[in-house]
């Protein structure tokens, strides 16, 4: 299986899942230090001990080793995120810290120290709380001010150490997860269609300033957007399952559309029409949303069905509501497995757009248990190496047989972190095992997984070492 020579393999992070250090060095709260549980809410008034997020995997003091070990695996990219928080700590201030900006000073000279190139998302599920509390998070428009200094601040200092930028992660989860995507605080029950629909655009213009200040401040720095990729199919060849799956696909296809194409759709005009939405649009806007990407990265994890009949979503444990697939099997947490809708995902985006893509997200979310062989504690997770091997093989389809441009494949959770959805370490997807539980204890070490062997040869094959498996 042969990938270009300029594929850039590696891994991914956020800031809040994995740094801790949430209160030093002059870092603000985000709403993530009050969200203990997850999607599963609730949202507390103060950062409460259950909240495994505050400590994380302690990134923050043992960055040197865990880029080492990264660097040991062969990665060409590290995904990782900003702490808006940590550069500005309410998110409104007029002077950044330095202390925040010196520990990604840090970070960055790590990862160069290792020829490892960084790529950055500015907005990670990490609105600063001050920011969700005052104004209602990016239900506001003055939001877009504070992010544009913002990405006008970190741009102007890491214009020499880092070329590979993204905008806001996920951005297409804000219609399902207002708080998680935009620091909304109001319950989304008592949110309106306007109200989600104007949080987009605001979050719209905001990320084209960024990709605007971007190509001015680095000139030879890529920007692209971030979106979920959930390819819908239909439940069955009836026309009505298959209009059904089309018009699942346009809502996540809207959010590329604009990034990609710099306009919103004719069917996204028509579907905010059909639900009674007029954007508060002003002036310049439209002209600021010419400011295209790049390059389109996403993440995907699984596909989905769509039927005409709503009971047929009814049980579902899939990432959106949809019709479970009879063809395919499902993790631990009930995501079903699909590799082939990820050539599929490479395919659409490619053939829609003619844009460079990156999968900056996979990955599979397992029980892992941690044992001793030949005195060295490791973990044997063949059922990661399958997933993994199987959705890369489907990627080196894409490439070779398709015709598709793909920078690079940064896979989720390159060490273990906690969950986004579910809020806790057992959930665990890395090719390193980090000695933390659920109920907080552990040492924090860290211990290399078969996996990490695997994706090293993977890495150093240039993606030689696939197996193409019968299924």
């Amino acid at each position: 299986m042969n990938f270009p020579k300029d594929f850039l393999w590696g891994g991914a992070v956020a800031a809040n899942q994995y740094e801790g250090a949430y209160n030093e060095d002059g870092k603000g709260l985000s709403i993530q230090d009050v969200y203990p549980k997850g999607l599963k809410g609730p949202i507390t008034d103060e950062p409460t001990p259950d909240n495994l997020k505050l400590i994380g995997i302690d990134f923050y003091h043992r960055y040197k080793e865990d880029i080492a070990m990264l660097a040991e695996m062969g990665f060409k990219v590290f995904r990782l995120s900003i702490a808006w928080t940590r550069i500005f700590p309410r998110g409104d201030e007029e002077t950044p810290n330095e202390a925040g900006l010196a520990f990604y000073d840090k970070v960055f000279d790590e990862c160069k120290k290792y020829g490892i190139e960084p790529l950055v998302t500015l907005s990670h599920y990490e609105t600063p709380l001050y920011l969700a509390k005052t104004y209602d998070g990016w239900r506001s428009r003055k939001l877009i001010e504070f992010f544009a200094r913002y990405a006008r601040t970190v741009f102007t200092r890491y214009k020499d150490k880092v070329k590979y930028w993204l905008t806001f992660n996920e951005i297409n989860c804000v219609l399902h997860s207002p708080y998680m995507a935009a620091g909304v605080m109001t319950p989304i029950s008592e949110l309106t269609p306007k109200d989600l629909y104007q949080t987009m655009h605001n979050e719209f213009v905001a990320s084209a300033l960024a990709v605007k200040l971007c190509h001015e401040i680095i000139p030879d720095a890529k920007i692209g957007c971030m979106v979920i990729s959930v390819p819908t199919y239909p439940l069955t060849p009836k026309p009505a399952d298959v209009i059904a799956a089309m018009q699942a696909n346009q809502k996540n296809l809207m959010f590329t559309d604009v990034h990609a194409r710099g306009y919103y759709s004719d069917y996204m005009k028509n579907d905010m029409k059909n639900k009674g939405v007029v954007l508060d649009m002003e002036e310049g806007d439209e002209e600021i949303l010419k400011n295209t990407v790049d390059f389109i990265s996403f993440s995907y994890y699984m596909s989905g069905c769509a039927s005409a009949d709503p009971e047929a979503a009814k049980g579902n444990g899939n990432m959106f509501n949809g019709a479970m697939n009879p063809y395919l099997k499902a993790s631990d947490w009930g995501w079903q497995i699909d590799p082939e809708g990820l050539r599929y995902s490479l395919n659409t985006l490619y053939d829609r757009y003619q844009m460079p893509l990156f999968i900056v997200e996979n990955g599979l979310g397992a029980v892992d248990e941690l044992i001793e062989e030949n005195g060295v504690k490791t973990v044997n997770d063949d059922y990661r190496i399958d997933y993994l091997n199987d959705h890369l093989v489907q990627v080196g389809k894409a490439i070779n047989e398709d015709g598709v441009k793909v920078m690079g494949y940064t896979s989720w959770g390159c060490i273990d972190l906690v969950s986004a959805s579910t809020a806790e370490m057992k959930k665990r997807y890395g090719y390193i095992y980090v000695d933390r539980n659920n109920d907080g204890t552990g040492t924090l070490e860290r211990y290399r997984k078969k996996s990490f062997y695997w994706y090293k040869e993977v890495i150093a094959t240039n993606g030689g070492a696939l197996i193409e498996r019968d299924e």
